[in-house]
């Protein structure tokens, strides 16, 4: 008999793109799949999946009590009209209000701490309120799934989760959309920065890592793709201009960029669980340059795939590119390979996938 598994989260895109070999296998399987998730233009894409789709007001960073009571309230409606089998819960806001709202109602729940966002990372009075929530968000499901060690170390050293928890490879990444890619034979070596362009994704250190290398090394390339915050477009729209970088905007057909790229850098000091852009440029076989800091090192042996560097540093970062570039051409597609290969290891979607049959 297919069972009814309701899926929370905070953005329809995330889910399509992350989450989209689980729809499929949850749907194919004969279950009946429910996304209650604010609508957005990836809305149709779930649709087409076999996807049931529910608009859902919800402030991603809004921190408004009466705000957040309405959502709790709009979980509890779905759930009592939709009588799901088992609910799924992805980011803060969902698992927290989602979990309270299965609670109430005694449904089953897993949930995934995507992150712990910004709120929780920094000491002070909202950390302290978001902990007190999380703890009462989460502590009666049936899991608690963590993309990286030191989320799970937090939780559990601040008494936020019981024994029902396990660590997952990120979201995994899908290793038959992200191929290695044959590494590139020109005469440019090529960078990218993948992400929206926000100063905690390290934009600030990767430009001024762009100028300082173009003027040095000419032959160097460096892309930008992703959506901009307005703060950031002037300054782009002039290093443009100047031919310090390539901005792309978004990107929907990544594996095209990561093709013609030699080495994707990634100096984020976001509260993320696991760097997406990381394991798709190592499922491509490309090198990457990172940040030590979790949910991005977990996907770089320090010299073997890739390299780590100081947060906030420009100058470790630049150190770190200019060690790239003194590699033979032989060196950085070894690289690239052994990225490919640790993906295959240890970061296969698959593994995500099993984990929530398994719960299911």
């Amino acid at each position: 008999m297919g069972k009814t598994v309701l899926i929370l989260a905070n953005k329809d895109g995330g889910l399509f793109v992350f989450r989209r070999e689980l729809l499929q296998k949850l749907i194919a399987d004969g279950h009946r799949v429910i996304a209650a998730v604010p609508a957005g233009e990836r809305t149709a894409d779930l649709q087409a999946l076999g996807c049931e789709c529910l608009d859902v007001k919800l402030s991603r960073r809004g921190t408004n009590p009466i705000e957040d009571f309405k959502l709790l309230q709009q979980y509890k409606r779905i759930i009592r009209r939709e009588a799901p089998d088992i609910v799924f819960t992805y980011t803060i806001k969902p698992n927290i209000y989602g979990g309270l709202a299965c609670q109430a109602l005694k449904v089953p729940y897993v949930v995934n701490v995507t992150g712990l966002g910004s709120a929780v990372e920094n000491p002070g009075l909202l950390q302290k309120l978001t902990v007190l929530l999380y703890k009462w968000g989460i502590k009666k499901a049936k899991k608690v799934f963590f993309q990286n060690g030191a989320n799970q170390q937090f939780m559990v050293s601040h008494r936020m989760v019981n024994g029902r928890y396990d660590l997952l490879p990120g979201s995994g990444v899908n290793l038959s959309r992200y191929v290695a890619e044959p590494y590139p034979e020109t005469d440019t070596v090529d960078f990218v920065f993948v992400a929206r362009v926000m100063r905690e994704k390290g934009i600030d250190q990767y430009l001024e890592a762009a100028k300082y290398i173009r003027g040095k090394y000419p032959f160097t390339r460096f892309h930008i793709c992703g959506a901009c915050q307005e703060e950031y477009k002037e300054q782009l729209e002039h290093l443009q201009q100047q031919e310090v970088i390539i901005y792309h905007g978004l990107v929907r057909d990544m594996p095209a960029m990561y093709r013609q790229t030699h080495c994707t850098v990634h100096p984020s000091f976001y509260p993320e669980g696991m760097s997406n852009v990381l394991l798709e440029s190592c499922a491509t076989a490309r090198p990457v340059i990172t940040t030590d800091r979790a949910g991005c090192r977990e996907a770089v042996d320090d010299g073997v795939n890739g390299f780590l560097v100081k947060q906030r540093d420009a100058e470790d970062l630049i150190q770190k590119i200019e060690r790239f570039l003194a590699l033979s051409h032989q060196e950085k597609e070894q690289m690239g390979l052994a990225g490919r290969a640790k993906m295959e290891r240890e970061f296969d979607r698959q593994i995500v996938v099993n984990k929530y049959l398994e719960e299911l």
